[in-house]
């Protein structure tokens, strides 16, 4: 063995034992297992899936002892929880970015655009491989484990919809979109937007991103201006019946 790769081989021997005077882990030392742990875990939970991954496996690969990994997340479900989590954060992140990149741009860009593009941001992160295999995994355990699903609920799903409503709140306020109730606006978005094409990539249908922009184009177009559309392209629609708002 080279002198480097034995330098090299020392310091992350003394990395992983740093210990306070206690004899437990420093903070960092602690901070930097777990992160060690969940990106470990994570990556066996996509290549094995949830059920042929064990503990035990994910605290040989990870470098650290069982008991740690029992003391830390309590048993697997704990654990793919804790990976979940730390998934949807990433997968959430992009979305409030963009979010925020298309409400600083111009006033002047007209407000089907800036939605197609926070449309293909969703496209890129809940239709991709590493969110449609966790998607299965917890679709699979939500019988067996309800608190997955609920997980996956609140911190996946309402977020992105809270996120989405507080983007329209602001359009709404610019004067860019006219609706009364944002969060049920923000629902049917992101359904009608991503949902087909999730739930397709999750049956296992390959995504062609030319197909599915073409449909979230079609379907934004269709959240804009209304499935019927406005009373006067409508024969013998009533119009003031049609464009009046339901009291609150």
């Amino acid at each position: 063995m080279g002198l480097a790769a034995t330098k090299a081989r020392t310091a992350t021997s003394r990395r992983e034992v740093s210990k306070s005077r206690g004899g437990r882990p420093t903070k960092s030392a602690a901070i930097e297992r777990d992160q060690r742990l969940i990106e470990v875990a994570t990556r066996l939970f996509l290549d094995r899936g949830f059920d042929a991954t064990s503990l035990d496996a994910v605290a040989e690969a990870a470098r650290v002892s069982k008991p740690t990994v029992y003391s830390r997340y309590g048993d697997k479900r704990g654990l793919f929880a804790a990976v979940l989590r730390r998934e949807i954060a990433r997968w959430l992140a992009p979305l409030s970015a963009a979010a925020e990149t298309q409400l600083s741009s111009a006033n002047d860009i007209p407000v089907e655009q800036r939605l197609v593009e926070i449309g293909r941001e969703m496209l890129n992160f809940t239709c991709g491989p590493d969110a449609v295999a966790f998607s299965r995994m917890m679709t699979s355990q939500a019988i067996n484990f309800p608190d997955v699903a609920k997980l996956g609920k609140e911190e996946g799903w309402l977020k992105a919809v809270a996120t989405t409503a507080r983007f329209f709140d602001r359009l709404v306020a610019q004067g860019a979109l006219d609706v009364d109730d944002t969060m049920i606006a923000a629902e049917v978005f992101l359904d009608v937007v991503v949902g087909h094409t999730h739930r397709m990539a999750t049956f296992g249908t390959p995504m062609e991103l030319k197909a599915a922009e073409k449909r979230m184009r079609a379907a934004i177009k269709l959240f804009l201006a209304g499935a019927i559309g406005p009373a006067d392209r409508i024969p013998n629609a009533p119009k003031a019946a049609h464009r009046r708002r339901p009291s609150r």
